[in-house]
């Protein structure tokens, strides 16, 4: 049992609800008879800065509002974390410093530029920000606002499990993204201790699929040939000694993998029918359902739409590629 941490789900809910939105839970009629399921999309894309990202990051700053207001608080993001944090700061008055890779796409760092954060350039990957970040908080005595290898992070992000389950208690299976895990762990979590029948599914582009390629090996393990995918969001390896690898291997049911033509496919067909337009990442459990329809038939489907914030020559780019039309 991990009551701790389902009480952390749940005192997170309360905390956080001045800054995320309990968001809607839709079924797609017209998917749903396509994929012989009842497919429900639960539209995080909704929150305030376009995504998840807003759940776990208001609950740590939250919890520790004292010590950021002296201290300051340091993150390392190539987007959606970014954004969620530096709209808290902003919110409370907080200082932040915010280390970015090098490998961060123009259309992120233009948009991190806006925000009142001191943006640090990190020469390298995601890992080596998130431990100049670490680094920072530990030298200056700064709040560290991890991306997801956190518990209170985790808990927020597990908010979306508990609306999940408070809307819609016979939900047969969830499905989510998956990057560095926090918001799969979380929901696994709250949703496994309260109702443990239910499936929870992972869904990682095959670019990038740094945790199917762990959980393969028993451990965790970045050593992975990475390509560029369409899920920008979910890209990169995790922190070493991440929590999120354990959780996942305790309470997710399985991770699969999916090609950038499936995610493609997927965004285009959430524009096609419900007129959202997603990011690749927020896409991943569409992707899910079309590229292995017979795992999910006559359930009652929860596809957990991440987040949003895709840039216009992204979305310009796959609306006219007649490849996926």
């Amino acid at each position: 049992m991990n009551n701790s941490l389902v009480a952390q789900v749940e005192n997170a809910s309360t905390r956080i609800r001045s800054y995320a939105r309990l968001t809607e839970l839709q079924e797609s009629s017209e998917l749903s008879i396509e994929l012989k399921a009842r497919i429900f999309f639960k539209w995080e894309n909704h929150q305030p800065t376009g995504s998840f990202k807003i759940r776990g990051t208001a609950n740590k700053i939250l919890a520790h509002l004292s010590d950021c207001r002296e201290q300051g608080v340091a993150a390392a993001s190539t987007g959606n974390h970014g954004l969620a944090t530096a709209y808290v700061c902003h919110r409370e008055g907080l200082k932040l410093a915010l280390f970015i890779p090098s490998s961060i796409s123009e259309v992120k760092r233009k948009k991190l530029e806006m925000s009142e954060a001191t943006l640090v350039l990190v020469p390298g990957s995601c890992e080596l920000a998130e431990a100049r970040a670490r680094q920072e908080a530990e030298e200056a005595g700064k709040v560290f606002v991890s991306p997801y290898n956190d518990e209170e992070v985790i808990a927020g992000q597990g908010t979306c499990g508990l609306e999940i389950m408070t809307a819609f208690p016979d939900v047969d299976e969830v499905i989510v993204p998956v990057g560095g895990g926090g918001l799969i762990s979380g929901i696994a979590v709250y949703l496994k201790e309260k109702k443990p029948g239910i499936k929870v599914t992972g869904i990682e582009p095959e670019n990038s699929a740094f945790i199917n390629h762990s959980l393969s090996l028993g451990y965790l393990s970045n050593d992975f040939p990475e390509k560029p995918t369409i899920a920008d969001a979910v890209a990169g390896g995790l922190e070493e000694g991440a929590i999120t690898f354990d959780l996942i291997r305790r309470y997710v049911d399985r991770v699969l993998t999916v090609d950038e033509e499936s995610i493609i496919s997927a965004m285009k067909l959430i524009y096609r029918k419900h007129g959202e337009k997603v990011e690749g990442a927020g896409a991943l459990p569409l992707a899910g359902l079309l590229s292995f329809p017979e795992l999910f038939e006559a359930k009652k489907i929860v596809a957990v739409v991440s987040g949003g914030n895709v840039d216009e020559n992204t979305w310009e780019k796959i609306s006219f590629s007649k490849k996926y039309l």
